[in-house]
């Protein structure tokens, strides 16, 4: 039966994917579209991180459904940013989400930590043990954010993971991109429209560097010292002593002015040296090692 259904998603997914961005459908119908497609599963459970896709589905879910058919479980780990566990349960006060944070045990997983190239299959597989018996108990379907823009681009194994184990996008069935979401979200009047996107802590180590507590920590006290210092969309990315810093573009100069202000916060985090990407912030970036790897060709141009 999970087979069957995951089956039947894939195909879902992979006719909205090739259909969303032909600008025939309007975000009415769209939202038309999501609407039935969460009636038809009843009860939902979310995976709800705080982010912009997952907080307008926990929203959205929860007004077409009632608070009572839709549970919002957020997977409580070190790879999980304090600051943003806080902000699940600040919006679940405020929207009145049934809202359960649960602890995950990626970290037990040596496939994880050893993070190779399906570190985030091995992630995604732990977050459906832990919250997969919790929707069997509500007798509810597993649904995660993911928008049609995450469907189409860059490495995803996470999104396999979840598939396999019967997880169900219905963003992605209603063909809703991002910037949809966002503008659905402020129509709504949700102030996660503009929220910026921030994956998961180990979303910052090189691949095949070792994902540990004490490196995802590192990471979390020198994002969050810089956003204190006012830098929003950013990213700290971990390669031992050395931190390289992804900022909002529109922000780089104010870095290099306040250099003084940045270096000392990412010191006081535990690293050694401090560098600026002059590229700026690029969500997911880290990814194209493996594209180099897995393209002969692109590896002797590297080289």
């Amino acid at each position: 039966m999970r087979i069957g259904r995951a089956g039947r998603t894939r195909d879902r997914v992979s006719r909205a994917a090739h259909s969303c961005h032909d600008g025939r459908v309007s975000l009415p119908d769209k939202l038309d579209a999501l609407r039935s497609a969460l009636e038809d599963l009843g009860r939902v459970t979310v995976a709800f991180s705080g982010g912009a896709d997952s907080a307008f589905l926990a929203a959205f879910a929860s007004g077409v459904l009632g608070a009572s058919h839709v549970h919002c479980v957020t997977a409580v780990s070190p790879s999980l940013a304090g600051d943003e566990l806080r902000a699940c349960g600040s919006l679940a006060d405020e929207w009145g989400l049934r809202w359960t944070p649960v602890a995950t045990a990626e970290m037990e997983r040596a496939a994880y930590r050893r993070n190779d190239a399906d570190r985030c299959y091995h992630c995604k597989l732990e977050l459906m043990e832990v919250v997969g018996p919790i929707a069997r108990a509500d007798k509810a379907t597993v649904v995660l954010g993911v928008n049609a823009d995450d469907n189409l681009s860059d490495h995803r194994p996470g999104q396999r993971a979840a598939l396999e184990q019967g997880a169900v996008f219905p963003l992605v069935e209603a063909g809703l991109t991002k910037a949809e979401v966002r503008a659905a979200s402020r129509e709504l009047g949700l102030r996660t429209w503009d929220k910026p996107a921030a994956a998961c802590l180990a979303s910052r180590v090189p691949y095949g560097t070792p994902v540990s507590v004490e490196v995802l920590s590192r990471v979390e006290r020198a994002e969050s010292a810089l956003r204190r210092l006012g830098f929003g969309q950013l990213r700290v990315r971990h390669y031992g002593d050395v931190a390289r810093l992804e900022l909002d573009l529109a922000q780089l100069a104010e870095a290099v002015e306040r250099r003084a202000e940045v270096v000392a916060a990412v010191h006081a985090a535990g690293y050694s040296y401090v560098t600026i990407d002059l590229e700026g912030f690029r969500s997911g970036n880290l990814n194209g090692a493996l594209r180099v790897e897995t393209n002969p060709e692109s590896e002797r141009r590297v080289r």
